[in-house]
């Protein structure tokens, strides 16, 4: 039967069932019970009033067995049309799966064990006009399983489980870091100057202000400021924007974790990292070894460490002191970065990174010893200002996290600011935020920051191998402009 059909079919039930005087929008039953708490107690001759979606109907006469699902399970329903209330014969007649019912009735179990519900009575929550996909194995299609979530979750369990893994998961990072005595802050999503990161934000525009904002690309600077106040551990799971490229790793809306804490540098956040993920790991999968795309990942500690500086040179002859022109040219010598005639040091090391990530192991590792000029908010080792005090963390070949010990210096931070505004291309957005350096120079104690990508991250303890298929709702084209396409 043609969709048309199929939904012609279902509005004249629809009207049917309202010519009777019934609704389709009716409320559920009171006392309502969730069907998991109902299987794990259940009492025969006991009373239950259920909700939730029919998925699959077998009628035999005047007898119907219909499967009925809510958000924690599922169950079975027995309906004899004789045993309904009067008039409610003629509404159960019209009702489709995909319906969503509210039903009370006595639960028993068939011959064969099934647990059960004699439906007594039951309203009509929601007249589905539109059927699930097709004999309920789920949409195949990847952009309508994207552009359509709700169908995806209601017709595969295991995308349903993708997703409450994916919750647990950002539960057990606060429950963690809670624990140890941070606080969790929420700091501003729109920026007058998008800062704390490289990456091109999204611009808007405030009428009341009549000002241009921008969406934040990073909120690591306003946390910082919540250091100089004195707040000594905070963290917030934040909402970040960058209008750059999509691919299995990158949407525009992501969610990253980022982690302050004062009196400490970045080997305190290597074993905050190594803590943290192994905890997760535990208690969410109850297991440090992970298997990713294949790949058999080992999470004991200690976890390996590379030098970026070491591998850089390795490959493209590259050396800390190399101006962002030198960097250009040997990485041209080596046939990358095309023939273009200037680039930023955060191009560049873009190009690197994405070379270098093909050498990584599999298992954690951590990769140390950034060239300062890449590192415009970190401190400087004491023994190399040339090399700064930062790693980021790759998992199965993915960067996974970033951290470093904190500049602090405030006419240092702003000389780096200055130097780096004044590399950006014509049309990229960005100034001093002299704000930040004001605070700097109320004083900032010593401090180590971390930001994790919570979507990779997710990927990674849920064995995913798109970004988008960990984010509920991930950025799409238009349909009109897929057509184009």
């Amino acid at each position: 039967m043609e969709l048309n059909e199929i939904t012609q079919q279902r509005l004249s039930k629809r009207q049917a069932i309202e010519a009777i005087g019934a609704r389709v929008d009716d409320c559920v039953f009171r006392g309502r019970a969730e069907i998991s708490s109902i299987l794990e107690n259940f009492q025969e001759a006991a009373k239950a009033v259920l909700a939730g979606r029919i998925t699959a109907k077998r009628s035999h006469g005047k007898v119907s067995f219909l499967d009925l699902r809510d958000a924690t399970g599922r169950i079975q329903l027995y309906v004899k049309s004789t045993e309904l209330p009067a008039g409610k014969a003629k509404v159960f007649e019209n009702i489709d799966i995909a319906d969503i019912l509210s039903v009370k009735g006595e639960l028993f179990k068939t011959h064969t064990g099934e647990p059960t519900l004699r439906v007594e009575d039951f309203t009509v929550l929601s007249k589905a006009i539109m059927p699930l996909p097709e004999k309920w194995h789920g949409l195949k299609d990847a952009e309508l399983r994207y552009r359509q979530r709700y169908l995806d979750i209601i017709s595969n369990e295991e995308v349903k489980k993708v997703f409450l893994l994916r919750s647990r998961i950002i539960q057990e990072i606060r429950k963690f870091l809670d624990g140890r005595g941070f606080l969790e802050v929420e700091t501003p999503m729109m920026h007058d100057i998008p800062g704390g990161a490289a990456g091109r934000p999204f611009k808007t525009f405030h009428n009341e202000y009549k000002m241009d904002l921008y969406l934040r690309i990073a909120p690591e600077l306003y946390l910082k400021r919540l250091l100089v106040a004195g707040l000594d551990k905070v963290y917030e799971i934040n909402r970040s924007f960058r209008n750059e490229g999509v691919s299995t790793r990158h949407n525009p809306e992501f969610t990253m974790l980022e982690v302050y804490q004062a009196y400490a540098d970045y080997e305190d956040m290597i074993k905050l990292t190594q803590d943290l993920v192994v905890h997760l790991a535990k208690e969410v999968l109850g297991t440090d070894k992970l298997i990713y795309q294949e790949k058999n990942l080992s999470l004991k500690t200690p976890w390996a460490r590379l030098s970026f500086a070491q591998m850089v040179e390795e490959k493209f002859g590259i050396k800390p002191g190399d101006e962002p022109g030198v960097m250009l040219a040997k990485l041209q010598a080596k046939n990358f970065a095309g023939d273009k005639d200037k680039l930023t040091r955060s191009q560049i090391n873009k190009i690197i990174e994405e070379q270098l990530e093909q050498r990584l192991l599999a298992d954690p590792t951590f990769v140390t010893d950034y060239f300062t000029a890449l590192c415009p908010l970190a401190k400087t080792k004491k023994d190399n200002p040339l090399i700064s005090e930062r790693f980021e963390l790759y998992i199965a070949g993915m960067e996974v996290a970033n951290a470093y010990s904190e500049l602090n210096d405030p006419l240092e931070q702003r000389r780096r600011f200055e130097e780096e505004t004044g590399e950006l291309n014509t049309g990229e957005d960005k100034g001093v935020d002299t704000d930040y350096c004001l605070a700097l120079e109320h004083g900032m104690p010593c401090a180590g920051g971390l930001g994790i990508g919570i979507d990779r991250l997710a990927m990674l303890l849920t064995n995913q191998p798109s970004i988008r298929d960990v984010i509920l709702f991930p950025l799409l084209r238009t349909e009109e402009r897929v057509k184009e396409i």
